[in-house]
């Protein structure tokens, strides 16, 4: 019998990777979800209510009710600022968004809107956006980033233990991941679909340690040169048609270049040039006015701008955009 508390030494072969890495954020708590670091949060914390913006998908809704803490909805205005007749009680907490990685400069307005202990940072969209340190806690959700199969960072102002079990559904969730890197996107789709729904439970985990080791061996310092070059050349290249307000002073590397449009068909003209794009929040679509559902969930466009392309990929993206040869 093979004594399991030691190290291996021979046999077959793992997965090769490169080496270990430092991992951005030294002292954040790693879990296997955003959603999970969220719910042990709320269970250290135990604020009265929670403040959540309406433009929001329902994942970060279930912390929330699994904790059985009262969730109140707030609006966010055309420039992705929470609505000014928004007020929250002491013992109350407020989440906001920064959304696409986009809203530094607002996240600076709103704390010193709000007392900074109040405040929860909801990163999952902005990975190389520093936390904020006065803030109560800063969240973030690598797998929107990278390839990796789960996780979650938390960084907190409270002390927050991190939950005994560790995850190890990660090898259910890689098969998307090597699909899309053997095949195409659209074999390995239905699979990514499964990936995400087992991640819906979010009762705290240690974040596995193949996520761990995966997320250990990424380029961090070329995905946000990467992800920013990608970003200003889109935003040089339509702006002009761009009917969102994008303020590029204070950007890192965002999640996306997010491009509104009136154009009905391009979302299906990109998908036909194979160029494919996500639709945020369509759960939030019952919260919102319809004007905001119009503009913001049904004709944004979350334009792709990861590590994995350069200025190639996104010239082909702008022509198609702008009717040109593609």
């Amino acid at each position: 019998m093979s004594d399991d508390s030691v190290a291996p030494i021979g046999g077959y072969f793992e997965l090769e990777l490169p080496s270990m890495r430092q991992l951005p954020y030294p002292g954040s708590a790693k879990f296997q979800s955003a959603r999970a670091a969220f719910l042990a949060l709320l269970r250290a914390g135990k604020p009265k209510r929670v403040w959540l913006p309406r433009y929001i998908c329902n994942a970060m809704l279930a912390p929330l009710e699994e904790a059985g803490i009262e969730c109140v909805w707030y609006d966010v205005n055309e420039q992705l600022e929470v609505d000014s007749a928004t007020r929250i009680d002491i013992d109350d907490w407020l989440l906001y968004v920064n959304y696409f990685g986009i809203c530094n400069k607002k996240v600076e307005k709103l704390l010193e809107r709000y007392s900074p202990k109040q405040v929860v940072l909801d990163f999952s969209q902005s990975f190389f956006s520093s936390p904020v340190n006065k803030a109560l806690a800063t969240i973030y959700s690598p797998r929107k980033f990278f390839g990796v199969p789960d996780g979650g960072l938390l960084i907190s102002q409270i002390p927050v233990s991190l939950p005994e079990m560790q995850d190890t559904g990660s090898l259910g969730r890689m098969s998307h991941l090597m699909r899309r890197l053997g095949d195409s996107p659209e074999a390995g789709y239905p699979e990514y679909k499964r990936a995400e729904e087992g991640l819906a439970a979010c009762e705290p985990k240690r974040m596995s340690k193949l996520s761990e080791r995966v997320f250990s061996s990424i380029d961090f310092d070329n995905a946000r040169k990467r992800r920013r070059e990608n970003f200003l050349f889109l935003h040089e290249e339509l702006c002009a048609e761009n009917q969102l307000a994008i303020d590029v002073s204070s950007i890192t590397a965002p999640l996306c270049y997010p491009f509104r449009t009136c154009d009905k068909d391009l979302r299906h003209r990109l998908i036909k040039k194979r160029v494919f794009v996500a639709t945020y929040w369509t759960d939030a679509v019952s919260r919102v006015s319809d004007e905001w559902a119009d503009k913001m969930v049904r004709n944004l466009l979350p334009l792709p701008i990861d590590q994995r392309y350069g200025r190639k990929e996104m010239e082909r993206l702008v022509s198609v955009i702008l009717h040109q040869n593609a």
